[in-house]
């Protein structure tokens, strides 16, 4: 059972980017266009957003405070927010946009990385639940800017 979590926590989120990008590749040029922008924009913005809250907040990883052994070798850094978990709620997040059954696929996926990076003691849950909520706010910000006339323009010439 550990190897299944350790392979969850390092690989899933490779899945989910190699999902995107397929997603991506078939689509059509507006849509590559929006979607590049919505990923490039709102990755940045999530990535900030991360980057912040890990300055305001320090959460030691479990198997530092709890004294356990993680399932494999981490640094005993901030644990807050979880870097895997954000990447991988923040494309599903995006997807929902252009594709309810990819996106629910992959925030399940996002969900299964952030259980198995806590299953194997790298991670609290609030640091998966503050990564999905970083992520949520860079979405709906993103979606604000490029429904904003001035930005969508860029892709609809």
């Amino acid at each position: 059972m550990d190897s299944l979590i350790v392979f969850v926590a390092l690989y899933f989120l490779y899945l989910s980017v190699l999902l995107v990008v397929l997603y991506w590749l078939r689509s059509t040029r507006t849509t590559k266009i929006e979607m590049g922008f919505r990923l490039v924009v709102g990755g940045l913005l999530a990535l900030a957003l991360a980057r912040i809250g890990g300055h305001l907040y320090y959460n030691p990883r479990p198997f530092v405070t709890d004294h356990v052994k993680p399932l494999f070798a981490h640094a005993a850094d901030n644990g807050f927010p979880s870097d895997h978990a954000l990447l991988a709620s923040f494309l599903g997040f995006t997807l929902l946009r252009y594709s309810r059954n990819l996106g629910g696929i992959l925030l399940v996926n996002a969900v299964l990385i952030g259980a198995a990076r806590v299953a194997a003691h790298v991670h609290h849950p609030l640091d998966i639940l503050g990564s999905f909520v970083f992520s949520a706010i860079a979405v709906v910000a993103t979606s604000w800017l490029a429904t904003n006339d001035r930005v969508a323009n860029i892709w609809r010439r």
